[in-house]
């Protein structure tokens, strides 16, 4: 028993020691943990603050007054308004050409030759035998006043007569049919012959087309029969280049398609730069409705949230205001506005996706195209 109580107190000395260190040790990282809150609420404000989020660089529009409109967008080819493939009315072997494609041509230019001896040869013949029957009927008509011929015979020569103007009628128009002429002013499109070439009767020669008219053929659907009338503006824009061209409503079919619901609609387009052609493809966009009057802003401001339509406001005291607004019509620049907002206000459309509603902004552009001073603000946040 004597032996033991000596290691006992020794125990309790170590442990004595061991927990005034630990005590000790504690005490200075609070310490250290106390500074540096002391140092981190003396730089960035209130201890248990959220840090201030920098302003968002945003740009404005304001929103203005003006007309839109609604559209029916659809896709068609340019064609010419007349094109006529021109054919060999008579046989024989071509002796000239007049033209090559692409050249302007004039209505009744002529355009190719076939070799027309043949045929001048016709003609003398059915010349001769006309004015031979000619001058036996004029001889029959003086006997017959006499009563020196018999009826009968008047008859024939009468009708032999009638047929040789007949004949020598075809063989001045298979003539003439050597001279392959334009049938109405416009550019040759195609040429199939070449010189020396024997063409037969119906053989394809050329083919040209009047390119002033273009005509864009659309079927729109017939709900939209009682928007549409003649002379109604119509916009294209060419798949190829882009280039928008203006044209009106030439014609309305007065009936409906039965397969399709539709109504077919003949675009006319009068003037258009060189390079358009028949064939080419464009987007044409039918003027259904005009508003006027209407509130606009760009249609890049709009924000679609959860199926709302925001948008964001600057305020006067550079933050944004979030506000649910009324989507009306639309093209390919503007919005329509119909409810929740006014004319004159600044409405964000650089930046907006990345604020909420009370967010701090800087504008950096005014909508006027020019950058806003923003030195003071830039430093007040350094």
């Amino acid at each position: 028993m004597m032996s033991t109580t000596p290691q006992k107190s020794s125990y309790r000395s170590v442990w004595v020691v061991l927990a005034l260190l630990a005590v000790g040790l504690a005490g200075c990282h609070k310490g250290g943990n106390g500074a540096s809150q002391a140092a981190g609420g003396a730089a960035g404000g209130a201890p248990g603050a959220a840090p201030q989020q920098p302003p968002v660089p945003v740009a404005v529009s304001v929103a203005a007054v003006g007309p839109i409109a609604s559209y029916y967008t659809a896709t068609a080819t340019l064609a010419a308004e007349r094109e006529a493939n021109i054919t060999a009315r008579v046989s024989g072997v071509v002796q000239r050409l007049f033209c090559e494609e692409g050249d302007v041509v004039s209505e009744g230019a002529e355009l190719l030759r076939i070799d027309n001896a043949e045929y001048q040869f016709r003609l003398d013949q059915a010349q001769a035998a006309r004015a031979d029957l000619q001058s036996r009927y004029d001889r029959l008509v003086q006997m017959k006043e006499r009563e020196l011929v018999s009826p009968e015979e008047y008859e024939k020569v009468s009708n032999d007569l009638a047929a040789a103007k007949a004949a020598e009628g075809m063989a001045s128009l298979n003539l003439s049919y050597t001279r392959v002429t334009a049938p109405f002013s416009g550019r040759v499109v195609t040429r199939n012959v070449d010189v020396g070439q024997t063409v037969n009767v119906g053989a394809q020669l050329f083919v040209v087309s009047d390119f002033k008219p273009l005509l864009a053929r659309v079927h729109v659907p017939s709900k939209e029969f009682n928007k549409l009338r003649p002379d109604q503006p119509v916009d294209l824009v060419l798949e190829s280049s882009g280039v928008t061209l203006r044209g009106h409503i030439k014609l309305v079919s007065p009936t409906i398609d039965p397969s399709s619901g539709t109504i077919k609609v003949t675009v006319e387009i009068n003037d258009y730069p060189d390079g358009v052609r028949p064939g080419d493809f464009a987007q044409v966009k039918i003027v259904t409705e005009q508003r006027n009057g209407s509130t606009l802003v760009p249609k890049i401001a709009l924000v679609n949230d959860r199926g709302e339509q925001v948008l964001f406001i600057s305020q006067a005291d550079s933050t944004a205001e979030r506000r649910v607004v009324g989507v009306g019509f639309e093209d390919d620049v503007n919005a329509e506005i119909t409810e929740g907002l006014k004319p004159g206000e600044r409405v964000i459309v650089k930046g907006q996706r990345s604020l909420k509603h009370g967010s701090a902004i800087k504008v950096i552009d005014d909508g006027a195209g020019q950058a806003v001073e923003a030195k003071k603000t830039e430093g007040a946040g350094s």
